[in-house]
Order: structure tokens, then C-alpha cells, then sequence
């Protein structure tokens, strides 16, 4: 139930994709959600985890992007992807690491 409940954010950010079509106003939201859930629960080393996350989904994605295996329609960060994404993905590393804890 506890790993249930780290990923209850990640379920809502998700969500929220297709209903928010501004990218700039998802990625916001994504901001206060993770701001929201760190307020509530700050585990040591999360901030690490989001930053890790987020350089290391921003390569991984553009990697794949060159590479043909992905494409996106919303390319609001550097034209290539959604801004949104690697801070969905940041934040999905973090719940990953506090899920491991659980177990």
C-alpha cells in the first residue's frame, strides 16, 4: 500500500497529459505537485534523485529522439520533446528510490 501511495502523484501527473494542452502550464503544475508532495515528505537524497532524473531523462530521450525511437508532437524543450517530460520522469526516479526503501 505504501508503494500504492508514492505513486499516486505520478498517476495524477499522468493524467493530467491529455487534459492540459499548454506545456508550460503542465510543467507547472508538475512543479507544485512535486513541491506539494516534498512539503508533505522529504526523503534524504530526493532533491539528488529529481536532479539525476531530470539530466539524465533530457539525455536519454534526446537519445532517442536521434535515434528515431521516439517521436512527440509537444516539443516545447529545445524542440524535441515536452518541457514536461523529464520532470515527470525526475520525479518517477524519485519514487523508485523511496519504492526500493519500502521494500
Amino acid at each position: 500500500m505504501k508503494i500504492i501511495a508514492e505513486a499516486i502523484p505520478i498517476i495524477l501527473m499522468i493524467l493530467l497529459i491529455p487534459n492540459i494542452i499548454n506545456d508550460y502550464i503542465l510543467t507547472l503544475l508538475y512543479l507544485l505537485i512535486i513541491a506539494a508532495c516534498f512539503f508533505i515528505k522529504y526523503e534524504r537524497k530526493d532533491a539528488l534523485f529529481l536532479i539525476f532524473g531530470f539530466v539524465i531523462m533530457i539525455v536519454s530521450e534526446s537519445f532517442f529522439i536521434l535515434m528515431g525511437v521516439e517521436t512527440f508532437n509537444r516539443n516545447t524543450l529545445f524542440g524535441i520533446m515536452p518541457i514536461w517530460l523529464p520532470i515527470l520522469w525526475a520525479y518517477a526516479f524519485v519514487v523508485i528510490k523511496r519504492s526500493i526503501n519500502i521494500l
